[in-house]
């Protein structure tokens, strides 16, 4: 595919103060349509045709606007997208519209803890500074400024015309056509753009951020105790080749034996702790880098807070008595330098993205490079920093539900409403922390890391690269384990991706079993952790997670270790034996996540679903109830049960031989005692078949009182993909997709403004193919969006009645070459490998066999794909909505829903009880 962005140098830091939102609203605006092109939706439907989309987002010092289109439709695009930057039209009549759309964004993230704290921290700011404003923008901020007498229309287009010249612009394109081509567009289609003086982001006022001796606690809306300490560096905009702060966020950040983690979790004070400069606008502005440290506490870790402060000032004590290291410095160098010569390609969307930002800050001749580089050890220069990281200069925060809501000193932030307390930090600690007594003898600096790799040779160098590029083999397929290999020919890099789906026996046959199965898997990746973490610094990554009733284990990155880290693991599993302290820390941990979830209603609404359509489906809170009666014996006497019987099916897929994945066969067989499990005991899981003309929903409240957003999911089951029809009735539903996913958008959130979120696309659901309609809004009732979503629905037969047969033909052409466009990187195709096995389907070139299908297809045909399983007065249509009711949304409106032909579902597992289910194909 080809892509454009246009990063512009004002972000907004620019927002008057009277108009708080303006260039978040400005980004918005500029989509609604140009002189040249004035339709709202042009630019949008344009893309969506030709087998594109687009985005932008706007951060503190600028903002970014990019698409990604068909390649042969590159010139379309960018003579649409210039258009931006030339001539928008700003229309009167879309602000108030667009003031929702920016209100709706807003209510997205209400109750995210995050924002909310980011945006105490802006409150909480010292008076004047940049940082003291709010950012996103809402109804509010915007309304208010029009109530007060502003010209909203007349700010922004001012605005617009002092901030929106070729000097502060950046533009990257990536497209098929030779350099000189895509030159000569350029200069014909942004030749308009005004000129203006070259900007130059240069370190501004070293004005203090924050008070300084101050502690503030956050009331959280997640079960959670986090504890964030923040230093405010000065900008190190022209130190990128240098990084200081990267090399003492490696430091602070460590979790190997000797590093603060490893230290607090010997304490059973904290579970996990990043450190370093974030890559967000706030985090590096030119007015100073946030030097950000995250550690999430136990209960024990909350009530010790200041001497959880006081361990992280003896290990900086640590680190400014000893000399910087220059060996770790060329370890990151090493590390840095080997990930940009074997950088793996991103899709072209995220690549101009990261180009046009890169061209904002790196010299010309780094603008690809200068996030991989270390150049130039300067000892002096990290001692520099480091000086920074001292009491007077740190902002202590706490997030957390143990929050007093008695206190006198309760404050409420304007913009999210939440709810804190400015405490001072007694004068004796700040006092110990600036000159620690003495330094822990468990602290020390971390050793040499065993997991970087030497070895960079490619497996497939004896290989003719004519050669045909297979799919994978299957070469070992054995009782116990079955094995599929595919040497890499096409990426040519020392990478290589592992995927095992390994079936445990009873992993989920009962409640108890999937608690302890969660605590199993959880408890491992903590004993494991030291050995992960370096190498994953080292870029081997491996994630261990429970899917289902199996365990998934994947590892990526660099081959020349991948055996050794490998064996690391499965030994370690083998001999595991739980240690109770631990034990109790990650029980905690994981009441935690229990209750957490559905927190969203986003991920409650995809919750409720799973739950309506599997078989088998634990439900969280009853999770919640079993893991509170569990002990450390019941978890000991339960793992040599669960590992007994074992079966593995796994994926070696890049720079490996077939011996060395044959190796890597063994080491499973070698390792692990387990017995064979047999296909009759290994889980399969069975979807519910809705029965044909059945209307059912399933209606309930937000989990977390005060979230304010409905979701309304509505879904259409399909056919099970199996048969030889399966490919041709796959390729349908995505053209059905491609067809209504812009007009969709365009009527319910752009005219009707339900909701930020509107989404229509495809499910596969353990091999159920259907058809889904999601809406997310703050102002509308799920009733009321309901009746948008099938009032929309009941349109589409005249939408695809109207289709020109040249606009159906775009649709198609666009699909047919997504469809065929190869994976931009190694990690793509083994995912798309990987759920091919997962799902049983083996069906390695899908994609390519669905492009053919669609060659074949007309109109005609997803007109009767429609009627058949989406049009209202369809026998064979079957319906499943899920409703979930924000705070201000009354659920007893549900029951005018039952008048409508619906069948409520309030007892899931009763109805599970008297249903059919489809036959089990993974």
């Amino acid at each position: 595919q080809a892509a454009a962005a246009v990063c512009v140098g004002m972000g907004s830091f620019a927002d008057p103060p009277k108009a708080q939102g303006l260039a978040h609203f400005l980004e918005h605006m500029l989509f609604m349509g140009s002189s040249v092109f004035p339709d709202e939706n042009e630019y949008d439907s344009y893309l969506s045709k030709h087998g594109g989309s687009s985005n932008a987002f706007t951060e503190t010092e600028y903002t970014c606007y990019h698409f990604e289109v068909n390649r042969e439709y590159l010139k379309g695009a960018l003579d649409r997208f210039s258009q931006f930057f030339v001539s928008p039209l700003v229309k009167a009549e879309a602000m108030d519209r667009e003031i929702l759309a920016v209100d709706s964004e807003f209510n997205q993230v209400l109750q995210s803890d995050s924002c909310r704290l980011y945006q105490l921290q802006s409150h909480t700011c010292s008076q004047g500074h940049p940082l003291n404003r709010f950012t996103w923008g809402n109804k509010k901020s915007l309304s208010n400024a029009m109530g007060s007498g502003i010209n909203l229309r007349e700010e922004i287009l001012q605005m617009y015309m002092s901030n929106y010249h070729g000097g502060m612009m950046k533009l990257v394109i990536i497209g098929g056509e030779p350099l000189d081509t895509l030159e000569a567009w350029t200069m014909e289609l942004f030749s308009e753009v005004k000129a203006g003086p070259l900007l130059e982001i240069s370190p501004k006022t070293d004005m203090p951020f924050w008070k300084s001796g101050k502690l503030y606690k956050l009331e959280a809306v997640r079960d959670v105790h986090s504890l964030f300490l923040s230093w405010t560096l000065p900008c190190l905009h022209k130190e990128y080749m240098k990084k200081p702060e990267d090399y003492l966020a490696h430091l602070l950040g460590h979790e190997g034996k000797g590093s603060l983690l490893y230290f607090l979790k010997a304490k059973g004070w904290a579970s996990t702790l990043s450190a370093g400069v974030g890559t967000g606008g706030t985090q590096r502005s030119s007015y100073a880098y946030i030097f950000e440290m995250s550690i999430r506490l136990s209960d024990s870790g909350l009530k010790n807070l200041f001497e959880v402060i006081t361990a992280v000032y003896q290990y900086i004590n640590l680190l400014k008595q000893s000399e910087p290291q220059e060996w770790i410095f060329k370890e990151l160098q090493d590390i840095g330098y080997m990930e940009f010569r074997f950088a793996e390609e991103q899709p072209p969307d995220d690549y101009v993205v990261d180009l046009a930002e890169n061209m904002l800050f790196y010299s010309e001749k780094h603008i690809i490079s200068g996030e991989y580089i270390y150049e130039g050890w300067e000892p002096e220069l990290v001692k520099h920093v480091l000086s920074f990281f001292h009491p007077d200069n740190m902002r202590v925060d706490i997030l957390s539900r143990s929050f007093d809501k008695q206190s006198q000193a309760i404050r409420c932030e304007p913009w999210f409403g939440s709810q804190y307390i400015e405490e001072d930090i007694p004068s004796s600690l700040i006092e110990s922390w600036r000159n620690p007594v003495e330094i822990d003898g468990n602290f020390h600096l971390p050793r040499k890391n065993e997991y970087i790799p030497g070895d960079f040779s490619l497996r497939n160098a004896s290989i003719p690269k004519s050669s045909n590029d297979d799919n994978p083999r299957c070469i070992v397929d054995e009782p116990f384990i079955k094995l599929w290999h595919k040497m890499d020919i096409t990426f040519n890099v020392p990478r290589a991706n592992a995927y095992f789906l390994i079936s445990v026996k009873d992993g989920c046959s009962s409640l108890r079993n999937s608690v302890l199965t969660d605590l199993f898997a959880n408890l491992l990746k903590d004993e494991l952790n030291e050995v992960l973490y370096q190498a994953y610094v080292a870029k081997l990554e491996t994630s261990l997670s429970v899917v289902g009733s199996n365990l998934e284990l994947k590892l990526y990155g660099y081959n020349d270790k991948l055996a050794i880290l490998l064996s690391h693991i499965l030994a370690a599993s083998q001999s595991f034996s739980p240690k109770i302290d631990r034990f109790e820390v990650i029980k905690e941990d994981l009441e935690r996540a229990y209750r957490n979830t559905n927190m969203k209603p986003m991920s409650h609404s995809t919750y409720l679903r799973l739950q309506f359509l599997r078989q088998i489906f634990w439900d969280v809170n009853e999770k919640l109830k079993v893991l509170a009666t569990l002990t450390f014996s019941d978890l000991a006497a339960f793992v040599p049960e669960l590992l007994s019987q074992l079966h593995i099916e796994g994926l070696c897929h890049g720079n490996l031989s077939g011996d060395e994945a044959i190796n890597i066969s063994k080491i499973f067989q070698n390792t692990l005692s387990g017995q064979t499990l047999s296909v009759e005991a290994r889980h399969g899981e069975r979807v519910l078949c809705i029965p044909h003309g059945a209307n059912f929903i399933r209606s309930v409240r937000v989990k977390n009182d005060l979230e304010e957003n409905s979701v309304v999911e509505v879904y259409f089951p399909v056919e099970q993909d199996i048969g030889k029809d399966s490919t041709r009735l796959r390729a349908i539903t995505d053209l059905f997709s491609n067809i209504i996913e812009e007009p969709c958008f365009d009527q319910l959130r752009t005219k009707e403004q339900l909701g930020y979120t509107v989404d229509s696309s495809p499910r596969m659901t353990y091999r159920l193919l259907a058809y889904c309609f999601r809406v997310m809004s703050s102002k509308y009732s799920p009733v009321y969006l309901q009746s948008r979503i099938d009032n929309f629905i009941d349109g589409l037969s005249a939408l695809l009645d109207g289709l020109e047969e040249e606009t159906f033909e775009h649709h198609k052409s666009g699909l047919i070459a997504q469809k065929l466009e190869k994976d931009p990187s190694l990690s793509y195709q083994t995912g798309d490998y990987w759920s091919q096995i997962t799902d049983k389907r083996y069906m390695f070139d899908m994609s390519k066999l669905e492009a053919e299908e669609l060659r074949t297809v007309g109109k005609e045909d997803v007109i009767s794909w429609y009627n058949a399983y989406i049009r209202s007065s369809s026998p064979t249509r079957r319906r499943l909505a899920i409703h979930v009711y924000g705070c201000n949304s009354d659920i007893a409106e549900a029951a005018k829903l039952q008048e409508q032909s619906w069948t409520a579902i309030d007892d899931v597992e009763s109805l599970k009880g008297s249903s059919q289910f489809y036959p089990s194909l993974c």
